[in-house]
């Protein structure tokens, strides 16, 4: 079998992983990146708007006091204030610095680096490249990685984490080419692995994101937050088939797209919140100068938070109001030249030109709701993004906090640079402060972990794990999805019961070598796990707040807004358990933003 030795590994390559592994390695720790993809190929790449960081480029009274306020009401005050801080006075040093790595950033007239508009910010913040600002943003830090000579594990899966007594010892991998089974030994674990989204049928995740490191981070006794909030992105592709879901960036909305039901009316107008009338136009023409002449500041509703317009969007396609295909029109066309699109929106334009045979610069788009982000994630220390587990860290869209109950878009990005960074100097500062104590690496729980990985192989004429996944997805989308009731998510808890223990006699075919059956039978595990962490969390909380909706509770409660649900896996390990935890408090002088 094989083994390696390093002071910190870091399991996911995207931008939180490559950046945490860089500040690891830089910090004198021997690093390594295990990522289950090929390295460049992170989801990291599907974030195509823009960086989030109070720059001042265009507008030079933005400050991370500004961006701090704006997080913490797009989260609903719902969010760990203090990640919030570090985020907004952190952002914009993090971007200049991926700049000084050799990102590409579009520029101002007058040289700085080009700042866009997004739902829920007070000014234009988002520091982009066209609508390729994740790709760049991989590029540049896989290169830095690679230059530094951080060792990488491409296609490798890791199914179990390794503690000696309550810290983290190792971690347990395999090969998804050969089946070969790979043992880590290291003190320090950074989970960097994504979101749960390929639990749902409609998303807009790709094969990756099954929920490992929430799954790896309860099994190894860690607990979760703020679970029941889902982003539901307003806008994904809905035609073709092949491509429903598939990310269709808050760039164009930015940019002066707007939004139509079938009828032709821009709808976003009657479904503008108290909380955000004094900032957000009333009028289509008030909307339509805003783009032209920003001075007022009151913005198109399009540019609200992105839950609310995902509860919008889903009304009007509930109301009889979508288009052929189910959703309804996102419209640049008629708002912006062909010249203006094609060079602001070139991903865009490209991929609906493609895939759909649309071409966004004479045609209307065809939209609707994905699953897109996750909210919650493993409970962290805002300053080192260390879990309840010593040695086991997380980052990015798998740790939880930040965001609250709903996240601004383009503060993702910011989130993946500012943690990652933090996560891997700490992790690297306590693998340096064990010297010869290292946590060590049970050999009777290699062999656990060797026959967990292969129990689906001893299994005869059980059931197809795509059969299994297909049913859950279909569950997760009919039963949590964007609006929820109780008796729905009472169901959906049933039926995760039921697929837990189809999954029991989960049978796979074949080899360990090039086995994608085998591979989806463990993400199986993760799913189902995560899946009722969202399900449970979703019945406990009974109000409406953020990425959940509760039909049946159909506001916000002032109660619910002091407290978090937390969740951690059972004693016997076969379930979830539930508990609520206050919200750390914040200090005096930023609660002084809100008055």
């Amino acid at each position: 079998m094989e083994r390696h030795t390093y002071d910190v590994v870091v399991i996911g390559a995207g931008g939180a992983g490559l950046r945490a592994a860089i500040a690891a390695h830089e910090s004198g720790a021997r690093t390594a990146i295990v990522c289950k993809s090929l390295l460049g190929k992170a989801h990291t790449v599907m974030a195509e708007g823009g960086i989030a960081a109070a720059m001042g480029n265009r507008w030079p009274e933005d400050n991370w006091e500004v961006h701090f306020r704006d997080t913490m009401r797009g989260g609903k005050m719902l969010n760990n204030w203090r990640m919030a801080q570090l985020h907004a006075q952190e952002a914009p040093e993090r971007v200049q610095e991926l700049e000084d790595w050799g990102a590409l950033f579009d520029r101002t007239d007058d040289g700085l680096i080009s700042q866009r508009d997004f739902g829920g910010h007070k000014y234009a913040r988002l520091a982009h490249v066209g609508d390729r600002t994740g790709l760049e943003m991989i590029r540049t830090l896989q290169q830095r990685a690679v230059a530094l000579g951080i060792d990488v594990f491409m296609e490798c899966t890791v199914t179990d984490l390794f503690k000696d007594g309550d810290a983290i010892a190792g971690a347990f991998a395999y090969w998804r080419e050969s089946g070969r089974f790979i043992v880590f030994d290291a003190p320090s674990v950074i989970l960097a692995t994504g979101g749960i989204g390929k639990s749902f049928k409609v998303t807009s995740n790709s094969w990756e994101y099954t929920g490992d490191g929430h799954a790896l981070a309860m099994r190894a006794g860690a607990s979760l937050i703020n679970m029941e909030f889902v982003q539901f992105h307003p806008t994904g592709m809905v035609w073709p088939p092949s491509v429903k879901g598939l990310l269709v960036t808050e760039s164009v909305r930015g940019d002066g797209g707007i939004l139509k039901n079938s009828e032709g009316k821009r709808f976003m107008f009657d479904y503008i919140p108290e909380f955000f009338k004094a900032e957000t136009a009333d009028t289509v023409e008030e909307a339509d100068a805003w783009y032209d002449d920003k001075k007022n500041n009151r913005r198109p509703p399009e540019l609200l938070p992105r839950d609310e317009v995902a509860r919008a969007i889903n009304s009007e396609i509930k109301a009889g109001r979508g288009t052929p295909h189910g959703g309804i029109y996102l419209d640049i066309a008629s708002r912006r030249t062909p010249e203006f699109i094609r060079k602001r929106l070139p991903s865009m334009y490209h991929q609906f030109k493609e895939l759909a045979d649309v071409d966004i610069t004479a045609e209307p788009m065809e939209i609707g709701p994905t699953c897109h982000y996750v909210m919650g994630g493993v409970e962290v220390d805002a300053d080192t993004q260390e879990s309840a587990v010593t040695g086991l860290y997380a980052v990015g869209e798998c740790s939880g906090g930040m965001h609250g109950s709903n996240r601004l878009g383009g503060n993702s990005l910011g989130d993946l640079l500012v943690f990652g960074k933090r996560a891997g100097e700490h992790a690297s500062s306590y693998a340096d402060s064990l010297g010869d104590r290292r946590p060590r690496v049970d050999e009777a729980d290699v062999k656990a972990a060797q026959t967990s990985a292969l129990a689906p192989f001893e299994v005869e004429g059980g059931e197809n794990p795509y059969t299994i996944q297909s049913d859950l997805q279909q569950s997760m989308n009919d039963l949590v999805g964007i609006i929820r009731t109780r008796s729905e998510l009472e169901e959906s808890l049933s039926e995760i019961e039921a697929f837990k223990v189809r999954a029991q006699t989960m049978v796979v075919e074949g080899h360990r070598q090039y086995n994608p059956g085998w591979h989806l039978a463990l993400d199986l595990r993760n799913m189902l796990i995560v899946s009722e962490c969202i399900a449970k969390a979703a019945l406990a909380r009974e109000e409406s707040r953020g990425g959940h909706t509760r039909d049946d509770f159909p506001g916000p409660d002032d109660e619910w807004g002091t407290k978090n649900l937390v969740v951690n896996l059972n004693e016997a390990g076969t379930g979830v358990d539930l508990h609520e935890k206050p919200l750390p408090e914040m200090p005096e002088e930023l609660k002084g933003y809100f008055a």
